[in-house]
């Protein structure tokens, strides 16, 4: 249900300040509260038609199932907001939000405001959302899923005019590639992928950026992050850096093992 594709409740002065950032350098925060983008947030339920599904982001356009899940007072409630969170952030600009209320196990109202970030597809608010459009919003909530629930401001670059960063301050502040992310959520059967730079692995989980290589237990096995496969070394699955904006143009689809890729794919880079 929607429990499984929504959710992160957000602390209104991190947001303010994301938006600056945002606004500012074309970046963003990949946790807008102290919890992040909870891997159990993404599974294959997370866009049951029956819940949230490609039809406009707007509260009259979500089906019962749906309003149920983000009303929901209890722990998949949570998630389900948590997830909706990040979804607004992804697909709408910062003048844009999403706005609903819902009622706690002791009776108090909270009234939800969940302001836009990115900008990947502001116009979700009244039209269904494309194929190339489910991509770009999959990929960005893979980028944003934290394992520890740790804020880490990021450089995400693609080829959108949104995150292509070529030109920018940014090149140069952040430049350690940590991997890239894409999928698609939205699709009958559905998958996230990511990948990791091997020489910046260690670096990465340093910063407690772990999604894009898997966590790394104490017993020294690679978990990945909820539904996240990783795939290995993106020089194996992705094409080559575009050298100015430099994000990967395309990555391997999905396990399938034919040729098929996508060209939405979300890169991430580090400072």
């Amino acid at each position: 249900m929607l429990a499984s594709l929504v959710g992160c409740v957000a602390v209104q002065e991190e947001e303010e300040d994301s938006l600056g950032v945002a606004l500012s350098a074309l970046e963003f925060i990949n946790a807008l509260n102290p919890n992040a983008l909870n891997p159990n947030a993404l599974n294959p339920n997370a866009l049951n038609p029956n819940a949230l599904n490609p039809n406009a982001l707007n509260p009259n356009a979500l089906s019962p199932a749906a309003l149920s899940a983000i009303r929901d007072p209890g722990a998949a409630g949570d998630l389900s907001r948590q997830l909706l969170n990040y979804v607004v952030g992804c697909a709408f600009l910062p003048s844009q939000s999403f706005s609903f209320s819902w009622t706690d196990g002791s009776g108090v109202v909270h009234n939800e405001v969940y302001w836009g970030i990115i900008g990947l597809v502001p116009d979700w608010s009244t039209k269904p959302l494309s194929h190339n459009d489910q991509q770009w919003i999959s990929a960005c909530l893979a980028s944003r899923t934290n394992w520890y629930g740790v804020s880490v401001t990021i450089s995400s670059r693609g080829n959108s005019a949104v995150i292509d960063k070529t030109g920018t301050l940014e090149l140069t502040t952040y430049t350690r590639l940590e991997g890239a992310f894409w999928g698609n959520l939205f699709a009958p059967s559905p998958y996230l992928n990511a990948c990791y730079d091997e020489a910046n692995r260690s670096y990465a989980r340093s910063l407690s950026r772990e999604c894009a290589a898997g966590h790394l237990t104490s017993g020294g096995a690679v978990q990945p992050c909820g539904m996240l496969s990783v795939r290995g070394s993106c020089a194996a699955y992705c094409q080559q850096l575009n050298t100015n904006g430099m994000y990967y143009p395309s990555c391997v689809n999905n396990l399938t093992g034919s040729p098929e890729s996508t060209t939405r794919v979300i890169t991430v880079f580090l400072p």
